[in-house]
């Protein structure tokens, strides 16, 4: 990978509407029947302005955002050898349905470790008056795509 790309900022695209369904969507292929992710009226009692999003929601939006670098020629990234070493994301306030979002994506590291090559990224979601609703953290690993692996005629 190119490691020219740490501090690369790649801007916001489409905004993403967050809606009672696609929560419920979520909820249901991570198995969390939490009636806060489907009850309206519930979600408003616990203090939420409508259903609230499971706490890894954030993956469908700073995926999608990551993919720009993810496909970026330059990067020199080779996806078919990736897979996803870590995520963890830091909460400014919950995802609600109704929230419209932006992700920002910096490329915050690029090492290796071994014969792979780790890649850091940092997502910013951000609401439609742009406040900042969480920061998502993601390593992705491509196995062999270290410099040192690659000189080795590793694949």
């Amino acid at each position: 990978m190119n490691r020219e790309y740490v501090g690369r900022v790649y801007p916001p695209g489409k905004p993403y509407e967050v809606s009672r369904v696609k929560i419920a969507e979520f909820a249901d292929a991570i198995g969390d029947p939490n009636p806060l992710y489907r009850d309206r009226e519930a979600a408003r009692r616990a203090g939420f302005a409508d259903v609230v999003a499971p706490p890894t929601f954030p993956i469908v939006i700073s995926m999608t955002a990551s993919g720009r670098a993810v496909a970026d020629p330059g990067l020199g990234l080779n996806y078919a050898m990736v897979v996803h070493g870590e995520q963890r994301f830091e909460y400014q306030r919950p995802i609600v349905a109704g929230d419209v979002l932006t992700a920002e994506v910096t490329i915050t590291d690029i090492r290796d470790a071994g014969r792979n090559a780790l890649m850091t990224t940092r997502t910013r979601i951000r609401d439609a008056g742009g406040e900042l609703v969480c920061t998502a953290h993601s390593t992705l690993v491509e196995r062999g795509g270290a410099a040192g692996a690659q000189a080795a005629g590793a694949p």
